[in-house]
């Protein structure tokens, strides 16, 4: 289950560096599914418009924390 959290933890980690590389710039590389956040999820919550920046840094920072949680778990 550790390597189950930990393999969410650093997908979301990519997701998140990857809709902010694409927020700020043009993302060539696996777009249609690093960036599937960024384009489907993010957009369609009111709240975030605006701040979708943040909200894909937080996304990565979500990832980050669950990976290294994992990790230090066992």
């Amino acid at each position: 289950m550790r390597k189950a959290i930990a393999a969410v933890g650093v997908l979301l980690l990519l997701i998140g560096i990857s809709g902010t590389i694409d927020h700020l710039f043009y993302q060539p590389f696996f777009g249609f599914v690093l960036n599937s956040v960024n384009r489907w999820v993010i957009p369609n919550i009111g709240f975030l418009t605006g701040y979708e920046l943040y909200a894909n840094l937080a996304v990565a920072a979500v990832g980050a924390a669950m990976a290294i949680a994992a990790h230090r778990s066992g």
